[in-house]
């Protein structure tokens, strides 16, 4: 696999269990796709293609897939809806919905294969903190969670709103910690008894994003995905996120990502309960 080839990663070396689900991914329109206003505002990401993830969701040996939506389309999910549309029954979706939505909006979303309201915390996002807990509880009813992406340092300090959303709550990326942190570090003991009380799942995954040993072990971020698959197997998540937009020229290799999450879960039957199990119960599959 090349520096820029991400069609085509490396296969893993364990075949994964049937009904293996990626629990994060995008998918990117070309700029051909784009209105033309908006093709300058919504660069494209290389190879970001539902049809490209097809060929690398076959060749690592995924069956099911959770489309997330891009921060840069903001409230327009039509991408990930075609997406989701795409993969069929095995395709689910988080959406990024303004606080005023009405029912009837979230009621077609959800009818589409929508499970999720996006919160994305870091620059581009859409939606304040300040609506999390009203729009939380709008998308409750509907069967929805809340899919939060900040950083991990911050999570002490939003212990008590999270604690109290009327949902279940998604954290992506091991906490997303922007610095590497020890497993000791008072946001990810927040992370910890977040998943503890029940409510809460969490993705180890992403975890090349942040790390600063890098390849092959990105072993300061792997601890904190270790960690948490030893504390809690049932509340954790896998995912690729690909196409790895944080990296465009130099995205990780997706199979090896993998192989590294099997030695972190240390069995087949802890890896077919993320990968499979888990993924059924939080997205509906």
């Amino acid at each position: 696999m090349t520096a820029r080839d991400i069609r085509y990663p490396s296969a893993p070396a364990t075949p994964l269990p049937a009904g293996a689900t990626d629990c994060h991914m995008h998918a990117y329109l070309a700029p051909s796709e784009l209105p033309t206003d908006a093709a300058a505002a919504f660069p494209p990401v290389p190879h970001g293609s539902i049809a490209n993830y097809l060929d690398v969701q076959k060749r690592l040996g995924l069956s099911r897939a959770v489309v997330v939506q891009p921060s840069v389309y903001g409230f327009d999910n039509s991408p990930t809806l075609a997406a989701m549309a795409a993969l069929g029954e095995n395709g689910r979706g988080i959406v990024v919905v303004p606080p005023y939505v009405s029912d009837d909006e979230l009621s077609q979303l959800t009818a589409l294969g929508a499970r999720g309201v996006r919160f994305f915390m870091l620059p581009g996002g859409a939606l304040p903190w300040d609506c999390l807990a009203d729009l939380a509880a709008r998308v409750a009813p509907f069967g929805w969670h809340v899919q939060l992406q900040t950083d991990g340092s911050t999570l002490a300090d939003r212990a008590s709103l999270l604690h109290a959303l009327p949902c279940r709550l998604v954290i992506d990326h091991n906490g997303k910690f922007l610095a590497p942190v020890e497993t000791t570090h008072a946001g990810f003991r927040t992370l910890l008894e977040l998943v503890d009380r029940g409510n809460t799942w969490v993705k180890t995954s992403g975890v090349y994003e942040t790390s600063l040993a890098g390849a092959p072990g990105y072993a300061d971020v792997a601890v904190l995905a270790k960690k948490l698959i030893d504390a809690a197997p049932e509340r954790c998540l896998f995912a690729t996120n690909w196409p790895h937009p944080s990296k465009p020229d130099a995205p990780p290799d997706d199979g090896h990502l993998i192989d590294l999450f099997m030695q972190w879960c240390g069995n087949a039957r802890t890896a077919a309960r993320i990968m499979v199990d888990n993924a059924a119960e939080v997205y509906g599959f």
